[in-house]
C-alpha cells in the first residue's frame, strides 16, 4: 500500500493572498482582522484533518488573537478597512494546489460569514490562545502542537 504524499506546506502570505482574493471574488470582503482569524482556523482545521501544519509560518497571541505577523505586516496598511490585492500584483490560482483549495474553500464556508470581531471574540475564548496572550512578553508563539492539540480535540 502506497504512503500518501506530504500534504503541502506553503508560505503563510500565500494564504493569506488566497483568502483575499477568495473574498473579493465572493464580493464578500475581508479585514486584516478578519484575515488573521482564517488563518489561525486553516492552520488549526489542517493540523487536525492532515497532522500537518498548511503553512510553516508562526502564529502569535497577540491581544487582538491568534496574529501571523508576516501577513499582519503584508497587509497592516489597510488598517481596519477591507484588504485588496494590489492590480500589478495579483493572487495566481495555480499557487495553490486543487486539494488545499478544497480544504481552504471549507475554512471560508464555515468561517467567512463570520465579523472579524466575533472570530476574534471566539479565538480569544479558546485555550490555544488563552495560554500564552497574558504572558508578560507579549506576542507569544503559540506552538504548533498546541493549536494541534487544541483542534484534534475539537473534532
Amino acid at each position: 500500500m502506497a504512503t500518501p504524499e506530504p500534504v503541502p506546506r506553503y508560505p503563510a502570505p500565500t494564504i493569506g493572498r488566497w483568502f483575499v482574493d477568495w473574498a473579493t471574488t465572493e464580493d464578500a470582503g475581508v479585514s486584516n482582522l478578519k484575515l488573521q482569524k482564517l488563518l489561525y482556523y486553516a492552520q488549526g482545521h489542517h493540523l487536525a484533518e492532515y497532522e500537518a501544519p498548511l503553512f510553516a509560518d508562526p502564529v502569535q497571541a497577540w491581544r487582538s488573537g491568534p496574529v501571523v505577523p508576516a501577513v499582519f505586516r503584508e497587509f497592516e496598511g489597510f488598517g481596519a478597512g477591507w484588504v485588496v490585492l494590489a492590480e500589478e500584483d495579483p493572487f495566481h490560482w495555480d499557487a495553490v494546489d486543487a486539494d488545499t483549495t478544497r480544504f481552504l474553500t471549507k475554512v471560508w464556508n464555515t468561517y467567512g460569514g463570520i465579523a472579524g470581531w466575533k472570530l476574534r471574540n471566539m479565538t480569544q475564548a479558546e485555550p490555544a490562545w488563552q495560554e500564552f496572550a497574558d504572558q508578560d512578553e507579549g506576542n507569544v508563539e503559540i506552538p504548533v502542537d498546541v493549536i494541534a492539540k487544541y483542534f484534534h480535540a475539537r473534532r
